[in-house]
């Protein structure tokens, strides 16, 4: 189907929208019927009240830039950086305009035609692309991260400015928010099959990932325990990594489709599975679109049908009765991708009710992201703290002993923020608390 006219008497279709992921974006920029109830969802709209820090707006710029009506500016592409990616506008949309597989697309092509510049810029690159892309090299770089803190050097670097000094104000920021490393035990690698306790209800594959890997490997092990404990053998595949979310949502498409051709080779080895457990929402929500991102590759598809975030699938096979009891105040943060990327909403509040003694308590405008945002809060920090700043609030009136969340980037945002605030509340993992209340 060609593309309609566009709008004020320009060029039909430039050539860029002659190639299918362009003209396939630039198509889903015609749904939007530009009704304006994405505005009060959307955080940045919210937080600085102009049009084209809102959805619809940025939906006109990606439309200009198809329609080569507009260049990508540092002007332009400011705004379009300025957006969390965290998919709000997709759940309120009555038009179902598939608004993050639009920015995407739109951030690669901006990617491609404009070669990013500057320190900061490069650094990220390197981290997305030379480390955090290969398991190894992370491995080695987290163990780095944890031998200078052990000696108190990064305190040190941090104290004189060095960090800023060499490695400039992301690289500062990047390392504020880094959580305490995990112990080598932790963060060793869970590749093998692990038996179900009891009789086997299910063969599922797990994605151990590589933030969760090296910083949350202990939630790994609280989510293998959990899924054991539920009657499933758990297979964690050799060859799986870096699911690619983080540079899909920075425009490199390219690096991202490699990592996922991997991960899809990786568990169409593993045999049968009757699905691909995640417990990270970001991740999850990347891995159902696999399908999209390799067009054409029928076992993409396949792998995308079966990923599960922990607890869907938790919740869809029937968790037993965790034994024992854990008498706190809990409130579940809501993870931007779980919600708004894959509609996971009851299942996490189930699974932390059915806990002995758990006194769960809504958070105001649950629904509302908190800033973290993949790579937001080290590319945009005040913005990311504005935004975090009313989460914080929020949880905080709630009077909960515990934040629960199914998302890395929300854990470490939220837990850097209360850390900050000198406020004495836990931030754990949906798995870490029901791993709590087992044997």
């Amino acid at each position: 189907m060609s593309a309609p006219p566009p709008e004020n008497g320009a060029a039909a279709a430039p050539p860029l929208a002659a190639r299918v992921p362009e003209l396939l974006a630039y198509q889903r920029t015609l749904d939007c019927v530009h009704c304006g109830l994405c505005l009060p969802a959307c955080p940045t709209y919210r937080l600085l009240g102009t049009e084209p820090d809102s959805p619809r707006g940025r939906i006109y710029l990606m439309r200009a830039l198809f329609e080569g009506r507009a260049d990508p500016t540092p002007a332009l592409t400011k705004h379009l950086d300025l957006c969390l990616g965290c998919r709000a506008c997709e759940s309120v949309c009555p038009a179902g305009v598939k608004y993050g597989e639009m920015l995407e697309a739109t951030r690669e092509e901006v990617r491609r035609r404009v070669p990013r510049r500057g320190f900061s810029a490069r650094l990220e690159d390197f981290l997305l692309r030379k480390v955090v892309a290969h398991p190894g090299r992370l491995r080695a770089a987290t163990s780095l991260v944890a031998v200078t803190r052990s000696l108190g050097l990064a305190s040190l670097a941090r104290k004189l400015r060095l960090t800023r000094l060499f490695l400039g104000k992301t690289a500062e920021t990047f390392e504020k928010h880094l959580p305490p490393i995990p112990e080598v035990a932790d963060r060793a690698s869970l590749v093998g099959v692990h038996p179900a306790e009891g009789p086997r209800r299910a063969r599922v594959g797990f994605l151990e990932g590589c933030v969760m890997s090296q910083l949350f490997g202990g939630t790994n092990r609280a989510t293998l325990r959990v899924l054991r404990f539920a009657g499933c053998e758990v297979v964690v595949a050799r060859g799986q990594g870096c699911c690619g979310a983080l540079h899909l949502h920075q425009g490199d498409a390219d690096t991202a489709r490699g990592l996922a051709r991997a991960n899809v080779a990786a568990f169409a080895e593993a045999g049968p599975l009757d699905a691909i457990v995640v417990n990270s929402a970001g991740c999850g929500s990347a891995m159902k679109e696999y399908g999209h991102l390799l067009q054409g590759d029928p076992r993409a598809a396949d792998t995308a049908a079966r990923v599960r975030d922990v607890s869907e699938f938790l919740a869809a096979l029937g968790l037993p009765k965790p034994p024992k009891r854990v008498e706190k105040v809990v409130a579940y943060q809501d993870a931007c991708h779980l919600l708004h990327g894959q509609k996971v909403a009851a299942q996490p509040r189930a699974l932390l009710e059915s806990i002995e003694g758990v006194k769960l308590v809504p958070i105001p405008d649950a629904d509302r992201c908190c800033g973290s945002a993949g790579i937001y809060n080290l590319t945009q920090p005040e913005e990311s703290a504005a935004i975090l700043d009313a989460k914080l609030d929020a949880i905080a009136s709630t009077g909960a002993e515990i934040v629960a969340s199914g998302n890395p980037g929300c854990l470490l945002q939220i837990g850097v923020g209360f850390r900050q605030r000198g406020r004495p509340i836990e931030v754990l993992h949906t798995m870490d608390l029901l791993a709590r209340a087992l044997p």
